[in-house]
């Protein structure tokens, strides 16, 4: 199972490890396109302020990360899973899993990025800014920017076995399974039983309990249909339909009833 995550827009320090090291990533296809990002990135914080606050959509109060980002390639860097934080990480709770579901969690969970395009919570990267909906001078919209790079790479990381989609849709943009591996996709949504609407904050917490229960639990679905199975023996609520066509992702709705 392949379990494909949003990163979070707040992040840890980076610390004071060892700086990055691209040629260390995960999915070493996509290099030559971190480069570019990367490049491109420093370049902009490098100039003026004001600029780069504009490209990367920042508040007033959102200065200090034009600074940090200027610096990627001498900051410390920690790994993925330390560096990522806010409501759906703080539910998956990486760092109190036991020694089995961690090791899953290692193997099974991508989380998506606009400047790495995508990272294992074992990669070491400093903290930063930049989100997929990001215009780079040179490069555009980085959503747009990453779908070749992408294409070429992830049908690879998917293997022969179910791919689960926890991105948002700003992520989901970046890559879209096609055909065989569309048919063993599932994204889930999670909806308000009572009003049947996406409530963000327990939309992401909901998603992070999904994936440490699933983790927990050993579950090992192969296909759509077998994730909507394991979620229900897991106790969750689930409405699901198998689409009407092949190389078409699943959709699956998780109905909670308690915002919280």
């Amino acid at each position: 199972m392949l379990v494909l995550l949003p990163p979070s827009e707040g992040k840890a320090a980076s610390g004071r490890g060892a700086p990055l090291k691209p040629e260390s990533l995960s999915l070493p296809g996509l290099a030559g396109a971190r480069a570019e990002v990367l490049d491109g990135l420093v370049e902009v914080c490098l100039g003026d302020e004001e600029k780069a606050r504009e490209v990367l959509g920042l508040s007033e109060g959102l200065r200090d990360e034009i600074a940090k980002n200027s610096t990627l390639r001498t900051a410390g860097a920690r790994p993925a899973g330390e560096i990522y934080t806010g409501v759906l990480y703080d539910a998956l709770g990486l760092a109190t899993l036991d020694a089995a579901a961690r090791r899953r969690a290692r193997k099974s969970l991508l989380v998506f990025s606009g400047l790495w395009g995508a990272v294992g919570l074992d990669d070491r990267i400093p903290s930063y800014r930049c989100s997929m909906g990001v215009k780079l001078p040179g490069l555009g919209a980085l959503g747009a920017f990453w779908r070749a790079p992408m294409a070429s790479v992830l049908p690879e990381a998917a293997g022969d076995g179910l791919v689960l989609d926890l991105r948002s849709s700003a992520y989901a943009a970046a890559w879209r399974p096609k055909g065989e591996v569309a048919d063993r996709t599932a994204s889930v949504r999670v909806l308000h039983a009572p009003t049947r609407k996406v409530v963000s904050h327990f939309n992401k917490a909901t998603k992070g309990r999904i994936v440490r229960s699933l983790l927990e639990a050993g579950a090992a679905p192969r296909t759509p249909a077998e994730l909507v199975e394991a979620l229900r023996d897991l106790g969750y609520v689930v409405e699901a339909e198998a689409p009407g066509r092949a190389g078409k992702a699943w959709s699956i709705d998780v109905l909670v009833n308690e915002i919280h």
